[in-house]
């Protein structure tokens, strides 16, 4: 025959009830066994549980089976075995355990429930389900009044769009804000753009993320790396603040700078604040600096626009201008503004310069200089004398990455000083004029001329040079604004030259007559 009855006792605000009561010394020595519909409660929280065993002078209670907490009206957990010691309000939770709060669920199989601290803590493995994400961590501590996980070792926060992978981590299971403090990795599993950080900010509802050491983002046709990355994910933004680099995977191409954005949806990036775009040719870096530099357009298609106080150095090449434009799909770089390019010993300039790369060889392949055009290298020996040419148009060939083929066209004219090729001895200067020259070039120096028209030259003794023929109209010297290695084209020049009033915008001084209309050299350069 079996009977039940319900007690109560009081001990240090524990009460607990069962429906029968027993004690046995021999099997639990200093328990009372407590069985059928068993309760406990203390200081706002109630288990229950189907037997338990009370050891009174320790204060201590174990619950056996389908094992029920309730703290406030918030939290419940269940579980099959709970240790609740009453003196340090510590509960150890084994066995199924499942927690759940008004903004997530907790299931692990080992739970720690510091109820002084309102701290949980698990140390193998435990899976967080909130209304966005489901967090899995082999490690973690939840704070009950700030809704706070923080969570180590082998950290996965994972929704229907996102993928974050982690070794330390802070989430909020109320806001969907996750901190992170370890090296971390965020997919993209709709497209599998990645973004990497060892310190950061991710807002897994907004998709906003904010990342400031060692951060990366890894987009379809890009990677962006920066000593701090801003991403919104929706909008298809990203920026990033000093020590950039973006890598355009597709093209070979790199940009840095201190300060970028990247229009995703847009295909587009701008960059300031030292800004420079770096494009491998034939095996070797061309760097080509800016105030800015906006990149538009998909890979196939894509346009490079650098814009004021441009500087270009190649190992073998280098130039100066305002702005530039390089359409990527045709290997064209248009020059604009005072442009100037070095090309061995030589320097180039006229109103617009125009390089073509072949883009299968990745070389040089042709240039294109239009109005004013005006070649000038230093003479081997003399450092105040110059060969030159000038002409309306000049158009070259490179070989090799090396001007080899030059074409003036237009109202040519040239300065050369011929020298005795066992002695170096300078013998004469050489003026002419035609319409179109041809030069055959070899490391820098001229080895044929070819006049394709009627010329008129003179030749001149090194004595009886006369002063106005040293130099060709128009004839500026341009080295000091060269950049000898790659550092230098971050160097603003103060001794530019400014562009010549074009007469063409001031028509009424145009038609002003000008003394000396007459003289040679006047006449030379009305050819023009």
């Amino acid at each position: 025959m079996s009977f039940s009855f319900l007690t109560f006792s009081q001990n240090k605000k524990l009460q607990y009830g069962a429906e029968i009561q027993e004690v046995d010394e021999d099997k639990y020595p200093g328990a009372v066994l407590l069985i059928g519909n068993v309760k406990m409660t203390h200081e706002g929280a109630v288990l229950t549980c189907k037997q338990a065993l009370y050891y009174k002078d320790k204060n201590f209670f174990k619950a056996i089976d389908n094992v029920l907490i309730k703290q406030g009206d918030t939290i419940t957990q269940t579980s099959d075995y709970v240790d609740y010691d009453a003196n340090s309000k510590q509960a150890l939770s084994w066995g199924n355990v499942v927690l759940k709060d008004p903004t997530m669920t907790l299931t692990t199989d080992t739970l720690q429930f510091d109820r002084l601290n309102q701290k949980l803590y698990y140390r193998s493995f435990a899976t967080i389900k909130d209304q966005t994400n489901t967090l899995k961590s082999k490690v973690g501590n939840y704070y009950l009044e700030t809704k706070k996980f923080t969570a180590t070792n082998r950290v996965t926060v994972v929704n229907p769009e996102h993928n974050l992978e982690s070794n330390h981590l802070d989430y909020y299971t109320n806001s969907g804000l996750a901190y992170l403090y370890g090296p971390s990795t965020i997919t993209n599993t709709q497209n599998d753009n990645r973004i990497y950080s060892e310190k950061g900010f991710y807002n897994t509802k907004t998709d906003i993320s904010y990342f400031v050491k060692n951060a990366k983002l890894f987009l379809k046709e890009r990677t962006v790396e920066g000593d701090s990355l801003y991403y919104d994910k929706k909008k298809g933004f990203a920026s990033a603040t000093n020590n950039i680099q973006v890598i355009d995977t597709v093209q070979n191409f790199v940009t840095q700078g201190n300060y970028a954005e990247i229009f995703e949806l847009k295909d587009s990036l701008f960059i300031i604040d030292k800004a420079v775009a770096i494009s491998i040719i034939d095996k070797d870096s061309m760097f080509v600096h800016g105030d800015k530099i906006l990149v538009t357009g998909k890979p196939e298609n894509r346009i490079v626009r650098t814009f004021n106080n441009v500087k270009i150095f190649k190992s073998d090449l280098q130039g100066k201008c305002d702005s530039i434009h390089t359409d990527q799909k045709t290997g064209l770089t248009r020059m604009f503004r005072s442009p100037v390019i070095w090309s061995d010993s030589n320097q180039i300039t006229g109103d617009t310069i125009h390089l073509l790369t072949n883009l299968e060889t990745e070389k040089l392949d042709s240039l294109k200089v239009l109005n004013n055009a005006f070649i000038v290298s230093k003479d081997s020996l003399s450092k105040s004398d110059f060969n030159q040419i000038k002409g309306r148009n000049m158009f070259g060939k490179f070989k090799d990455n090396k001007l080899r083929l030059l074409l003036v066209k237009g109202n040519a004219e040239s300065v050369y000083y011929n020298r005795n090729e066992q002695t170096n001895e300078l013998e004469t200067i050489t003026k002419e004029i035609s319409s179109n020259i041809e030069f055959i070039l070899d490391k820098g120096q001229i080895e044929t001329i070819k006049y394709l028209k009627r010329s008129e030259g003179t030749t001149y003794p090194p004595s009886k040079l006369p002063e106005e023929v040293k130099q060709l109209s128009g004839f500026i010297w341009r080295e000091s604004e060269q950049p000898k290695k790659k550092e230098d084209i971050f160097i603003k020049d103060k001794n530019t030259p400014k562009e010549k009033k074009k007469e063409v915008i001031k028509p009424k001084a145009a038609l002003e007559p000008k003394p000396k209309k007459k003289s040679k050299k006047t006449n030379l350069s009305s050819k023009e």
